[in-house]
């Protein structure tokens, strides 16, 4: 078994490390709500899990033909998701257990996301994480964001660590993808029903069918530093 100071564990934010997604979902129904679309699902939402913000909003912005620039859309949706995450932010126990189990390993962990970075430190405070992951990463200081490998890139570059000796954790397929092009291994946790087939996660390592119900932090600590 490799020293946890020879790898790198970094961690998604939404959905991985938190389960997010439900108030990214109520943010952007109630920014569209504004421009008159009032029906817009939690279907119509799921495809953009995984996806940078001003990527999903710019894409919004086209089909529904939002009288609105790009970044008054991201100004609003960011101000809607703060209020809603610093009323609830909910961390997966498991995901916790294993963040704090590689910290005291001394085992270098980041988060890499598609989120703003305001909307990251919101939510690592309000979960209690803030003091467990100094590095973190936003899709907004890289070129491209998810399905690229920017993400992953830019944070194993902070952390001084090879991308081949990182473990990335993933719940959605532009995740997984990213991870794989970044030449990290990826330790998959779909977050929707179905996903686990998909061919974006053929590439993972390890992968958790069932999702959060079925993470076990334990084993994917041992993964981490076996050679898996």
């Amino acid at each position: 078994m490799s020293s946890p100071r020879n790898r790198a564990v970094i961690f998604d934010l939404d959905g991985t490390l938190i389960d997010s997604e439900p108030n990214y979902y109520q943010a952007s129904r109630r920014l569209l709500a504004r421009y008159g679309v009032t029906d817009f699902s939690w279907e119509q939402y799921a495809r953009f899990i995984g996806i940078a913000t001003h990527e999903s909003l710019e894409t919004l912005r086209r089909e529904y033909r939002l009288p609105a620039s790009l970044e008054e859309l991201l100004t609003g949706k960011h101000e809607l998701y703060l209020a809603l995450a610093a009323r609830s932010t909910r961390v997966f126990p498991q995901m916790r257990r294993l963040a704090q189990r590689l910290g005291a390993a001394d085992c270098p962990i980041a988060v890499a996301s598609g989120s703003s970075k305001d909307a990251i430190r919101a939510s690592l405070s309000a979960g209690g994480l803030e003091s467990l992951f100094p590095v973190t990463v936003s899709a907004e200081e890289v070129e491209r964001g998810k399905p690229a490998p920017d993400v992953f890139l830019e944070t194993a570059r902070r952390l001084s660590v090879e991308p081949a000796r990182c473990v990335v954790l993933e719940d959605s397929p532009p995740g997984a993808t990213g991870a794989h092009r970044a030449g990290m291994r990826c330790i998959a946790v779909p977050s929707l029903p179905g996903t686990p087939q998909t061919a974006e996660f053929t590439t993972a390592g390890l992968i958790f069918p069932e999702g959060q119900s079925e993470f076990d932090a334990d084993t994917a600590y041992e993964w981490i530093l076996g050679d898996g």
